[in-house]
């Protein structure tokens, strides 16, 4: 075929290079963005954040409980120690229950609810029997165990309940019951009602708020309409105001939100504005580790209530921060365990557990700050109390679990265990078969599809 015009011959031409797809400068900023976003997509995520931030808030209260607590055991002529060795014991069971709730099978939780129930329930109702139970700082919701031990029952029912409403909730939603309000309402609110009608009757607002927060937000993952929602908002409202409205000193703690100085007949307000002070004095980095000069019997209850106080003077800005983030991990992985799950068990209770513990940071943190009333309640894992700190590390433990149970994270923590094992000549872990093998690849497969690497 002619190439021109005239006739000539062809023209023979230089084939065509292909395009060369140049590399795209990606921006460093959107590089990190993007590097943090795979990795807080992986599948083991969520468990290493619960395992992680819970381990790192349990062993930073250790040492701030020790630091906050010696003052007040020299004053009762005790060793300086006594505190935290109560607390290491503490921490140590609840270590033991936390692994034991960990490997512990979704059934066997189911199985236990009711159990959990009865005992929460006999319990609290012996604390009001006269001789068993004990009033501490007014608040009788204590029984004696001998010596210098004593245990709250009504930390334990935090834990009765959320195990119990979500095995409740999940059966009824496999029967296909939870879009009636009858079901959805009975028999989960008169118990939770009983709970609090036993909790209040030792005079403990704190933890009924507690309690109320975990009903709220079992009710909310469970898609009550908004009408309903609102309704048991509005009973729950006008029971509070009544019970604040009739107790002086609920209404002394309400008025001192926001004080910034001790005011005059309101007794209550010292404890709140000295919080304050402590936090003010600390700095961006604190005054250094021990060397609180609130605790030194200004702060009432330094090493439980207000442990958030002295940790602000003590480590300062930096170290409040801290801790913050590790409870808005710990929120966040307990948000996506629910969120994931395809188990109506584990998306109740992994739910409760996390609006529980969330809400107690959040009440606790924020009676420290003068922007909530003083509810007497602990920073959960950080303040002094074994009562308090048991139950919630079981907790823990169950939202492990949970997060191991992903098919996903099966998988990866599968074809990370032959790391550790010896390797037979033909690249096989010794014990493991050629069958056992290709199922471990499949897992694999499985899991960088997930987004693992």
């Amino acid at each position: 075929m002619p190439s021109s015009r005239t006739g000539g011959p062809p023209v023979q031409r230089a084939p065509r290079r292909p395009a060369v797809s140049r590399p795209s400068r990606e921006n460093p900023v959107q590089r990190l963005y993007g590097n943090a976003k795979r990795a807080w997509d992986r599948p083991l995520t969520a468990y290493y954040l619960i395992l992680g931030g819970s381990l790192l808030i349990t062993v930073l209260g250790l040492v701030m409980v020790y630091s906050a607590s010696q003052i007040t055991a020299l004053q009762m002529s005790l060793p300086g120690s006594f505190f935290f060795r109560k607390q290491f014991l503490a921490a140590s069971i609840g270590a033991g229950l936390l692994l034991l709730a960990s490997r512990m099978p979704v059934k066997l939780h189911r199985a236990l609810a009711y159990p959990i129930l009865a005992g929460a329930v006999f319990l609290m109702a012996l604390v009001q029997v006269p001789g068993i139970g004990m009033s501490v700082n007014g608040n009788q919701n204590w029984i004696s165990l001998g010596g210098s031990f004593q245990i709250q029952p009504s930390e334990f029912g935090k834990l009765a309940l959320v195990l119990w409403a979500a095995d409740l909730l999940a059966r009824k939603q496999d029967k296909k019951l939870l879009t009636q309000w009858k079901h959805m309402l009975v028999p989960l609110v008169p118990v939770a009602f009983l709970l609090l009608g036993l909790i209040m009757l030792g005079g403990d607002m704190g933890t009924a708020i507690i309690l109320t927060a975990i009903l709220f937000g079992l009710l909310w993952l469970a898609g009550a309409p908004t009408r309903l929602f609102v309704g048991v908002l509005s009973v729950a409202a006008f029971i509070g105001v009544i019970l604040i409205k009739t107790s002086p000193n609920r209404m002394a703690r309400l008025a001192c939100i926001g004080a910034t100085e001790p005011k005059s007949g309101a007794a209550d307000c010292w404890q709140a504005v000295h919080g304050i002070y402590a936090l003010a004095s600390g700095g961006i980095f604190g005054s250094g580790l021990g060397a609180s000069v609130e605790k030194w019997g200004q702060l009432p209850e330094a090493h439980t209530d207000f442990i958030f106080a002295v940790t602000g003077e003590e480590l300062g800005l930096a170290g409040t921060l801290s801790v913050l983030a590790l409870f808005a991990a710990l929120g966040y992985a307990g948000i996506r365990v629910a969120g994931r799950t395809e188990d109506p068990f584990v998306r109740y209770a992994a739910g409760g557990v996390t609006t529980w513990i969330t809400a107690q940071a959040v009440i606790n943190i924020g009676a420290v700050l003068g922007l909530l009333p003083i509810a007497g309640v602990p920073l959960p894992l950080f303040s002094y109390g074994g009562s308090a700190l048991l139950p919630t590390m079981f907790a823990i433990g169950l939202l492990i679990a949970f997060a191991r149970d992903d098919p996903a994270a099966r998988a990866a923590l599968s074809m990370r265990q032959p790391r550790f094992g010896r390797r037979r000549a033909g690249g096989a872990a010794s014990g493991r078969g050629p069958r056992r093998w290709n199922t471990m690849r499949r897992r694999a497969s499985v899991a960088r599809s997930s987004g693992e690497r």
